[in-house]
């Protein structure tokens, strides 16, 4: 897919570690900035359909309380 240049406005302290990280892991600037515009719209996408119809979910029985998933992490330890 072919890239669309744009301009935005950044924090200079939010650069600098752009920077920084870009030099820390050898890849340019340009590329953390385009990971996170991603991130930022996948974000608020939306989707025509429902993740999972009603068939696709799982019947657990009695609804889940708050004291049953506090209690679940116990549990497993």
């Amino acid at each position: 897919m072919p890239m669309q240049r744009t301009n935005v406005y950044a924090d200079p302290e939010d650069l600098a570690l752009i920077k920084e990280g870009a030099a820390r892991l050898g890849v340019p600037e340009a590329e953390i900035l385009r990971r996170g515009i991603h991130i930022a719209a996948m974000s608020v996408r939306t989707w025509d359909t429902p993740f999972a119809d009603d068939d696709d979910l799982i019947d657990l029985g009695d609804p889940v309380t708050e004291d049953d998933a506090r209690a679940t992490p116990s549990r497993w330890a």
